[in-house]
């Protein structure tokens, strides 16, 4: 539950503040005073008659009533505590900094469990424990530092970890990135960040609220929640980019098939974050990056492709160049009369097909004239890169003032990288000042905008039921008594419940049956063993099989093997071989992975993943985000697959999965493919019942 007493608290009281501002009870009380708060600041401690200036009470019992308690003493306190204070003084917002409860000991468990309680009975918001706080424009109720630049349009971070909020804010700061609120939620039992997304997507206003919203997760406690709030938010027009740390491979079965192999608890992080249309990225300085990406865009889209590059100097221009490239992006060549005409502003030597190199010399004047073109000349950019630092020669304060008056004139999207933190460290803070953010490095700049790039629109929720059979796809299910791998033809019967196509095939431990099949197909045929899971180990395929006596030798070898109770004949096809899995995460549901097919699956682990139920654009966007998409499209003078063949039989998997959440793996493995036809040719299904 989040309130007005928590975010807007017209008293605050803080249990065990202190005049040591080395100390969390000093230090937080010198953030809400440095910070402006208007409300009644009271403080708490026994020893003390005044706390950095401001009267202190000896015991809780003396104080007033009010909206919210800071608590700042031992674990084993703060349960009385919060009692008192809930049904004693109306306190109806609780931020406990102190450690050692659920996250130390089973003992700190309980303690963190009667406070839980406490606040449940009384409806009271519950920020901790064990954080460092939360800061808004209201309240700086947090005993760290920095304590970032504060705007009504700056980011939301929300953070499950305390010292990260910390690190994320050094690097915030330095790139001048604004913030509207952070939160610090720590254990996060009341209060997690799934709730904080509740809270600001059910308030949300298009006209004030911000924008932009940064997450470092460690656990995902209720995915569905997150799912549903962040694509709401995002939908509204926010924009979202998360850390989630912690990821492990998981399955106690993960040698049982290649989807066990591969998949793992990141698998389902990155198939949520997909759906919900989350910007993923792996470091904080990637994080901050995105903030500022998406602080610079402010209402509007990401749909930039073309970029035009000013620098006055060349080397970060190419690996900007590069890094763009790498990442789908174009950095068009500019050429023609308007491009001669450039040139002719510019001294002599000066480069201008892109990236626009206006040389060490360039003045603050040749900044603006060749931002001018890009922005008014030049049709084909979206977008404008700019690279100034502190060749020795400038003076940078009137080239910062160029930028900062380009940025806030021209239509197209201006991205400052101002790589002279140290040697121009004055000019460089007084360009943030004025409410600018910076790109220290480019490349780093380069690959956040490609993790944008490649993030979809969150997914819509309807699922797709054209031509999947639902009710029989039940019957089959329930009609499955024990748990474990179920045998083929009820694999092929619940595929084909699916509308997925299975190449003809014959199961049987009758050899004479298998020539009579094999007959009526038309050789070449592929012999499988039926019965040891890993068919290719044991020597169990055969392929290319062209007559009966080469597939009775091959049925009287596979028979002898260990285990065996049956051999599979298949028409033999041809074509490109894919891969399709999915795998049962506990909360999360099923994770659909997909990529490149046949024995080097779990070797290269080019795969990509999705939540089911999973859409047509989210299929798209799987197979087209894979390393290999390439041979999927076609090279080399080799035709293509049918890609929207694929797309569907992902899309129709993802829906038998829907309703048989029975399924707790499934390998189809591989699927052949060509210009036409996408058809499975071995499928394995596990069943939990």
């Amino acid at each position: 539950m989040i309130n007005k007493q928590l975010l807007r608290p017209e008293s605050i009281v803080v249990i065990g503040g202190s005049n040591n501002t080395h100390k969390p009870g000093g230090a937080i009380v010198r953030n809400i005073v440095g910070g402006g708060y208007k409300g009644m600041l009271r403080i708490v401690n026994p020893k003390e008659d005044s706390i950095q200036g401001i009267k202190a009470y000896h015991d809780v019992k003396e104080i007033p009533k009010t909206d919210m308690a800071i608590l700042v003493v031992a674990a084993k306190y703060c349960p009385d505590y919060v009692e008192y204070l809930a049904s004693e003084k109306g306190v109806r917002a609780f931020i406990i900094i102190s450690a050692g409860f659920s996250e130390e000991t089973k003992e700190g468990a309980l303690l963190e469990e009667r406070i839980i309680e406490t606040c449940q009975k009384y409806q009271a918001a519950l920020i901790g424990p064990n954080c460092i706080g939360l800061l808004n424009a209201w309240h700086n109720s947090v005993f760290t530092k920095p304590i970032p630049k504060l705007s009504e349009k700056g980011a939301d971070l929300i953070s499950g970890s305390g010292a990260t909020v910390v690190f994320i804010l050094e690097s915030a700061v330095s790139k001048g990135l604004p913030f509207n609120s952070v939160w610090s939620i720590g254990n996060g039992k009341l209060i997690g960040i799934e709730d904080v997304l509740q809270y600001m997507d059910e308030t949300f206003d298009p006209k004030t609220s911000p924008k932009v919203k940064l997450l470092y997760i460690e656990n995902i406690s209720n995915p569905d929640k997150l799912l549903f709030h962040a694509s709401s938010l995002i939908r509204k027009g926010c924009k979202i980019a998360a850390i989630k740390a912690g990821s492990s491979e998981s399955g106690s079965r993960a040698a049982s098939s290649h989807t066990g192999a591969i998949a793992s608890s990141d698998s389902a992080v990155e198939a949520l974050f997909r759906k919900a249309g989350i910007v993923r990225c792996f470091s904080r300085e990637e994080l901050t990056t995105l903030g500022c990406i998406f602080t610079t865009l402010g209402d509007k889209p990401f749909k930039l492709n073309n970029f035009a590059i000013v620098t006055h100097a060349g080397g970060p221009g190419v690996m900007l160049t590069d890094a763009l490239s790498k990442g789908g992006f174009n950095v068009p060549k500019l050429e023609g009369d308007t491009c001669d005409e450039l040139k002719s502003k510019l001294y002599p030597g000066a480069a201008v097909t892109n990236p626009i190199d206006i040389l060490a010399t360039g003045t603050p004047e040749h900044l603006g004239i060749a931002i001018d073109y890009c922005e008014k000349k030049f049709d084909n950019i979206d977008g404008i890169f700019v690279i100034f630092g502190s060749p020795g020669l400038v003076t940078l304060y009137e080239a910062y003032d160029v930028l900062h008056k380009k940025i806030e004139e021209c239509s197209k999207p201006i991205f400052p990288i101002l790589p002279s933190v140290h040697t121009a460290g004055p000019e460089v803070a007084e360009f943030l000042s004025r409410g600018h953010v910076n790109f220290s490095d480019e490349v780093t700049l380069a690959t956040a905008m490609t993790q944008i790039n490649k993030t979809p629109a969150p997914a819509a929720p309807e699922i797709e039921l054209f031509g999947v059979n639902v009710p029989r796809i039940r019957d089959i299910i329930s009609g499955i008594k024990d748990t474990g791998f179920i045998c083929p033809d009820l694999v092929r019967q619940l595929l084909q419940c699916a509308g997925i196509p299975v190449v003809p095939e014959l199961v049987s431990n009758d050899k004479e049956k298998l020539c009579s099949f094999a007959e009526q197909v038309g050789y070449p045929v592929v012999a499988k063993v039926v019965g040891p899971v890993h068919k290719s180990d044991v020597g169990g395929v055969a392929l290319n099989i062209r007559s009966r006596e080469h597939l009775l030798l091959e049925y009287e070898r596979m028979m002898a093997i260990d285990g065996a109770t049956a051999v599979m004949v298949q028409k033999m096809l041809s074509g490109t071989e894919l891969f399709i899995g999915a795998k049962y995460e506990e909360k999360f549901g099923h994770v659909v992975l997909c990529g490149l097919g046949g024995i080097f699956v779990e070797v290269l682990r080019d795969v990509q993943s999705g939540l089911a139920p999973l859409t047509y654009n989210e299929a798209y966007s799987m197979i087209r985000s894979l390393r290999g998409y390439k041979i999927i499209k076609g090279t080399r003078g080799q035709k293509g697959i049918n890609e929207q063949r694929y797309a569907e039989i992902i899309v129709r998997l993802s829906t038998l999965l829907r309703f048989a959440t029975e399924i707790k793996e499934i390998d189809l493995n591989p699927l052949l493919a060509d210009s036409d036809n996408v058809t499975a040719v071995d499928a394995r299904i596990f069943v939990s019942k």
